[in-house]
């Protein structure tokens, strides 16, 4: 770890790993030290959060990109003493929803399940990108190659240990208030699941957050425009800590 650059923490979303901030941790090689998170099989947001912290430096700036900014906000919650700089990207801080919305939205994330276990993953992404991206960008073939693969080479029992992490994940909304390092809401323009204005939102809570909205971009935004994320990334780790 260089003494010079920033201790960056990036955590992938759902069935995503290093392949989804490859772009980002190439282009931000001169200013940081990266370190990408591996969640193995745990099955709850907070597990994942304690077992980033039992291998990350002392003090690091962390990054989240879909459950992964879950993952970032309840680092947050555990050990903010140690956390530098947040940056939550197509994210959102509340709970899963009661009554009939919540309900909705397990048996979505199970139908999926179903279709992983018994068509296969691949079959499973090729319904679940149709969302996941960009509508104009789904012409894109080795994006959305690019994109299907990281999911593909998963298994149906990470998915299901993975989606019972976010069917039960903690409410992140009261933290927005306590933080107080630079923070960072990015999302996609397009990103029906994490909208801008959910990031408006979360970012209107934070004493010293920004919002990135980035155009022609869905809700996979470090693969969809990897250098306008990284940019975003570089502005961030370059504001001053109060």
């Amino acid at each position: 770890m260089s003494r010079s650059k920033e201790a960056l923490v990036l955590l992938p979303g759902f069935l995503c790993d290093r392949a989804v901030w490859e772009a980002q941790m190439e282009a931000l090689a001169d200013i940081a030290d990266c370190l990408c998170a591996d969640y193995g099989m745990l099955d709850s947001i907070p597990a994942m959060a304690e077992s980033v912290l039992r291998s990350a430096p002392e003090r690091f700036s962390v990054a989240g990109h879909s459950m992964g900014g879950r993952v970032a906000f309840e680092i947050f919650r555990q050990a903010p003493e140690r956390v530098k700089r947040i940056a939550l990207l197509n994210t959102g801080s509340a709970a899963r929803p009661a009554g009939t919305a919540g309900q909705e939205e397990e048996q979505k994330r199970r139908g999926l399940l179903a279709l992983a276990r018994a068509k296969g993953m691949r079959t499973m992404a090729l319904q679940w990108i149709q969302g996941m991206v960009a509508p104009a960008r789904l012409s894109d073939k080795p994006l959305v190659e690019a994109v299907i693969g990281l999911f593909a080479r998963k298994t149906p029992d990470l998915f299901e240990a993975q989606m019972n992490a976010l069917l039960a994940r903690p409410d992140a909304t009261p933290l927005l208030a306590k933080i107080r390092c630079p923070a960072l809401f990015l999302s996609g323009r397009e990103d029906g699941w994490s909208t801008p204005a959910v990031h408006h939102m979360m970012a209107g809570a934070v004493a010293n957050g920004t919002v990135v909205v980035v155009p022609e971009c869905g809700h996979m935004s470090t693969m969809e425009q990897p250098a306008a994320v990284a940019q975003a990334l570089r502005e961030w780790l370059g504001r001053k800590i109060g």
